[in-house]
């Protein structure tokens, strides 16, 4: 059982979340022991370098990897600052060492904590008849060792299958879930994003029966404190004055379903493609008349070629990109893109009686996505937004 439930801060970009997990860690330096998480090898460094009060450590690359170094680090009781990418990979072993070193857990952003697995049916197939590999009563995929099996092919789905992490979905998809038994192994658990009621981690947290509580932040006499979360008043008014959303006839193109993943990807749209690089070039050049160092866009990345143009080619930014300043200094954006949950993704957790709201979902990837840019440092921004249902989203969401 969780020794303490999973606190989730749960407060717009910008608010402080990083800057109270700081002065948390400073001001607990004796006696606790920390992992923090992030996306981002940078955000490694700056972690090191805020917390003064103590000694983290990052997991090198020596030895068997980072993974085993990041056992070792465990083992020793050090203060660890990693990746998501570093985390994702945790395996029973490192699971256990938390659990006896009494960790607390700070995780920077939420993580993808699901993720199709590819294997051809013909190669499932060949391990399920030749019972290498069975399907227990709640879909995770168990490997039989006694059958003695050894074609390295397959060693991704055996290690996964041993670690209880891979989960078979409608028959015919194999998903990976990150093993739910590490948030049980810390003391405590803090998770800092924003809108988590529409994010995969929340549905996971939901299908695994890991309860979890929220809370905001407040800024008292230039220090940041912990706030029940009902008690916080989000204040959108000053966010109205620097965001201007662009209004205008670079809009006809998004109605419908247009600059989905689908409609962008079909060679049917060719034309209209074409056209929507133009309305990007003619947003840059015409409308905000911005210089390229200012200009940031995103799209899918299959549609990045068709639509990179003169002038903000170079300010392309993944529209998956999270809790990184890197784009501080871009006033002038374009988001390309009609988001979508991955159907296999959204019905792996409507399958098991989770309830998805993919609306929402599509808002805080966008949200997260714009706060990238000049916003972040309050800061006037103009966005050009041509899918009509992602612009609905956002102005709902600006006037709420």
């Amino acid at each position: 059982m969780i020794k303490n439930r999973i606190k989730v801060v749960d407060t717009i970009m910008g608010s402080g979340k990083t800057s109270w997990a700081v002065e948390h860690m400073n001001e607990n330096s004796f006696g606790r022991n920390y992992i923090y998480i992030t996306p981002y090898l940078d955000e490694v460094e700056r972690i090191k370098k805020s917390v003064t009060n103590k000694h983290f450590y990052a997991p090198i690359n020596k030895g068997e990897g980072k993974l085993d170094n990041l056992k070792d680090l465990v083992l020793e009781q050090k203060d660890i600052v990693a990746t998501h990418k570093l985390f994702q990979m945790a395996d029973e072993e490192l699971i256990e060492l938390i659990s006896y070193n009494n960790y607390i857990l700070i995780l920077d952003e939420v993580m993808n904590v699901i993720e199709q697995v590819p294997l051809q049916q013909d190669d499932f197939r060949l391990l399920k008849d030749n019972e290498i590999i069975t399907i227990d009563s709640e879909d995770f995929i168990i490997w039989n060792d006694e059958k003695g099996y050894e074609d390295t092919r397959y060693n991704l789905i055996r290690n996964m299958s041993k670690n209880k992490n891979l989960m078979f979905h409608r028959n015919s998809v194999l998903m990976w879930t990150f093993p739910a038994s590490c948030f049980k192994a810390f003391d405590e658990v803090y998770i800092l994003t924003y809108l988590f009621n529409a994010q995969y981690q929340k549905y996971y947290y939901d299908m695994f029966g890991l309860e979890y509580e929220y809370f905001g932040i407040k800024q008292l006499d230039e220090k940041y404190i912990l706030t029940p979360k009902e008690e916080m008043n989000e204040d959108k008014s000053q966010l109205k004055k620097l965001i201007t959303i662009y209004e205008g006839k670079l809009n006809a193109i998004g109605d419908s379903n247009s600059l989905s993943s689908t409609w962008l990807k079909n060679r049917k749209n060719n034309r209209k493609i074409l056209q929507l690089k133009n309305n990007t070039y003619n947003f840059f050049r015409t409308i905000v008349k911005s210089k390229s160092k200012d200009n940031m866009w995103t799209t899918l990345l299959v549609a990045k070629d068709k639509l990179k143009g003169k002038g903000y080619t170079l300010g392309f930014v993944s529209h998956n990109t999270r809790a990184t300043n890197d784009y501080a200094r871009k006033r002038n954006i374009a988001y390309l893109l009609n988001k979508f949950m991955n159907p296999m993704e959204k019905s792996f957790f409507e399958d098991r009686g989770i309830k998805v709201d993919e609306e929402k979902w599509a808002l805080s990837e966008l949200l997260q996505w714009i706060w990238r840019s000049a916003i972040r440092k309050n800061q006037e921004v103009t966005i050009y937004l041509p899918s009509k249902r992602m612009r609905d989203l956002f102005v709902k969401w600006l006037e709420s």
